[in-house]
This record gives C-alpha cells, sequence and structure tokens, in this order.
C-alpha cells in the first residue's frame, strides 16, 4: 500500500463518520481534490471562482495582487472545511491563513472568495435530495444579554432540540476570542437588539456552525438542472455540492454571482437530520434507492 492510500484511509476512518459511500472508487478519486473539482467546472461551463493550487507561498501572494481581496485559503485535499480561512482581507491574514493550511496539507488552494449564502446540495441519482443553507457559529441579541450569556441560551435550546453530538455546542475558544475581537466585542459584551455577532470565520459545524433546511420547491428549474447537470459531470451516484450564491438559492444562477466551491464524493449525510432551523426531511426513500446500488470498490482507497 503507498503512502497515499495509507493518508487516505486514515483521513476516512478518523474523520469520514457519518458520511455516506455510494460512489465507485473511479468517482471518489476523480472528487478528491479542489483542482480536480475546478477543472472540471470548467470543463462543464459551472461557474466557479478563479483559483491556483500553490506550494510556494510567494505563487498565492502573486494571485492576491492579480485577483484581489476578499480571498479564501484551503488544503488541496480535506473535508468538513478543515483548515480552510475566508474571507481574507488583507496580505497579513494571508500569510497567517497559507501557514495553517499547510500545517494539514502541503498542497494549498487559494480562491476569490464570493460573500453571499452558503448551501450544501445533495443530489442523487439524478434528483435533488436535499438543500441546506449552513451558517457559521453565531449569536443573535436581545438588548440586554452578554455574548456569553446569549450562547449559553443558544446551547440549551439546541440540547433541547437533541442536535448534539452532530451539531456542536458553541464555545469560549481563543480563536473565537479573537474573532469578536475583530468585531469591537468580547465574550461580556451585550448586544442591540437583532445585533448578531459572528464568532467564527469558519462556516463548519465542528466550531459551532449549524444548517437550515432549504424547501427544494423554491430552486428555479434552472438551478435545479445545473445542480444535476454537475452530478452528470461527475458520473456520480451522489455529490455533496457546496455552493454560494449573491441573493440565494431560490433566485435563477443566471442573474446573479454565483461560485461552486467543490464536490463531496461522500457527502455528511447525517447533518441533514439535524436542522437547527427547520423540519428535517425523512429522505429514506433516497437512502433506499442508493442501497439498492452496486457500487465499485466501495471500501477501496
Amino acid at each position: 500500500m503507498n503512502i497515499k492510500k495509507i493518508i487516505y484511509a486514515w483521513i476516512s476512518k478518523k474523520f469520514m463518520g457519518g458520511c455516506s459511500n455510494y460512489n465507485s472508487l473511479e468517482v471518489r478519486r476523480s472528487c478528491r481534490s479542489k483542482e480536480q473539482a475546478r477543472d472540471r467546472f470548467k470543463q462543464g461551463n459551472i461557474p466557479h471562482a478563479q483559483g491556483l493550487i500553490f506550494f510556494n507561498p510567494f505563487a498565492a501572494i502573486r494571485f492576491a495582487k492579480q485577483h484581489g481581496f476578499p480571498l479564501v485559503i484551503k488544503p488541496n485535499v480535506s473535508g468538513f472545511s478543515r483548515g480552510s480561512h475566508f474571507p481574507i482581507r488583507d496580505y497579513k491574514e494571508l500569510w497567517k491563513a497559507i501557514f495553517l493550511a499547510k500545517l494539514w496539507w502541503p498542497f494549498t488552494v487559494v480562491e476569490q472568495f464570493l460573500e453571499g449564502s452558503n448551501y450544501r446540495v445533495v443530489v442523487a441519482n439524478g434528483k435533488i435530495v436535499s438543500v441546506l443553507q449552513r451558517y457559521a457559529p453565531s449569536v443573535k441579541g436581545d438588548g440586554s444579554s452578554t455574548i456569553r450569556e446569549l450562547m449559553q441560551k443558544e446551547n440549551a435550546i439546541r440540547e433541547k432540540m437533541q442536535l448534539y453530538p452532530v451539531i456542536s455546542p458553541l464555545k469560549e475558544t481563543a480563536q473565537s476570542r479573537a474573532f469578536l475581537a475583530k468585531q469591537g466585542l468580547d465574550f461580556d459584551s451585550i448586544l442591540q437588539a437583532e445585533q448578531r455577532a459572528t464568532l467564527f470565520y469558519r462556516i463548519s459545524l465542528a466550531p459551532g456552525g449549524v444548517v437550515e433546511v432549504i424547501d427544494k420547491q423554491l430552486l428555479p428549474e434552472a438551478n435545479e438542472t445545473l445542480f444535476k447537470n454537475v452530478l452528470n459531470l461527475f458520473d456520480a451516484n451522489i455529490l455533496g455540492i457546496d455552493v454560494i450564491l449573491e441573493k440565494g438559492i431560490e433566485f435563477d444562477y443566471r442573474e446573479q454571482k454565483c461560485i461552486f466551491l467543490e464536490v463531496n464524493s461522500r457527502p455528511y449525510l447525517k447533518m441533514h437530520a439535524y436542522p437547527r432551523y427547520g423540519e428535517a426531511e425523512d429522505l429514506s426513500e433516497y437512502f433506499d434507492e442508493l442501497d439498492a446500488l452496486e457500487v465499485k470498490q466501495s471500501d477501496t482507497f
């Protein structure tokens, strides 16, 4: 077994619990890196960010000079947004993000970043299975509570909803403290009513991010067709597609800025049963169809 197989097997065992496994080895190999996804997006005329795979950090600095900010830095191979940093707005943040991303993987991606709504769209067997909007960890003010108190209240709601351990509690960490400081806030700050404070830069479940179920019926036909085209482009049985849309997924993608980020050949389906907002959908009929498939080398790396 070569070193790559060892690494992928370790990643799968340590980090891929709760992830589906309905694609062949060939499909999974075609989705493992951000570079592969971007090349395939380009081939299929799928809107995507301009980006660069680099080992030498100065290549990313040159990219920033050419394309400007904001940017995103992420490992070329990863999952669950691990090692990703965004939005990066200056060269100081860029250098720091490069260093942190390379702790996860030596080859790194720098891409243009789009401010907008972040979605995970699961497509399987030619059908839109589920649409989730993803949110970074945050709290909303009530005019009297500190951020610390708001975090405690939110964590109590999550516990009552039985979202743990799929959805994580909000935590007081050095990273969240530093991120609040950038907003001129700390854990003792009192937010005005409806004022929202973001606690972490990354849209991910581990630091306390949450998801909202979006009604699939809201998708315009053009958007449905686009997501199904991505599935066909990779010749996959199922994909978790990460996309940012400037206005929102309920608007035609052709009438707004839209960036496809990556595809996940082993999407984390467990989180679809634990939304913080909206009602969890019964996806059993889709899973039954997927379970009936004969998948080649499903456990081979």
